[in-house]
């Protein structure tokens, strides 16, 4: 007829692999074990998971690497448990560090000039400021004041009316005597 049918994973076998794995002592001896009979099922719970074979190999790697790690007596009572906690939690764990990660291409990285001023353009220009506000002291206070609210602070003639109370034609010509003053009195580099 053949020969007898034999089923995997019966009671009886249960059994047998409950006693044996009862007489493991050794770190060595209970990863051998784990491996031989949890190995398979653990990667494909992983990948179940991951959705990646060789991401889900890592994790069950990792995860008998910590097992070899741990106290035999406390493990082997319930080491499938074990296993596959561990090795959810290191698979979520993994997909959590991806989750985290940005993806970069190569053009966020290129070299892109800064608008910002350099350091020591940066200076210049506060030193050339500096000098144009000592000028700015020798026109009239009107003429000053015109001027800084005009070009510093980049408001409209009608602003500076409210702001000073003088006429769109008083602002105007106290602009054009103002800056023709500071032509004439500003040295060639600043200007």
């Amino acid at each position: 007829m053949g020969e007898p049918f034999h089923i995997v994973n019966s009671p009886m076998d249960k059994a047998m692999d409950d006693d044996k794995l009862m007489t493991i002592s050794t770190a060595d001896d209970l990863v051998e074990y784990a491996l031989k009979e949890y190995e398979s099922p653990l990667i494909g719970y992983a990948m179940g998971i991951l959705k990646d074979l060789e991401r889900a190999r890592d994790v069950v790697q990792d995860t008998f690497i910590r097992l070899y790690k741990q106290d035999v007596e406390k493990v082997k009572g319930g080491l499938k448990t074990w296993l596959y906690t561990v090795c959810r939690n290191r698979a979520l764990d993994v997909l959590r560090k991806e989750k985290r990660m940005v993806v970069v291409d190569d053009e966020m990285f290129s070299y892109t000039e800064s608008k910002d001023l350099s350091p020591d353009a940066a200076v210049d220009q506060q030193e050339r400021a500096s000098q144009l506000m000592d000028y700015l002291e020798k026109l009239s206070d009107n003429q000053k004041q015109v001027i800084i609210l005009k070009f510093q602070k980049g408001m409209s003639y009608e602003q500076i009316g409210e702001e000073t109370g003088l006429t769109s034609g008083n602002i105007g010509f106290l602009l054009h005597n103002g800056l023709k003053k500071l032509r004439e009195i500003l040295p060639k580099d600043l200007i």
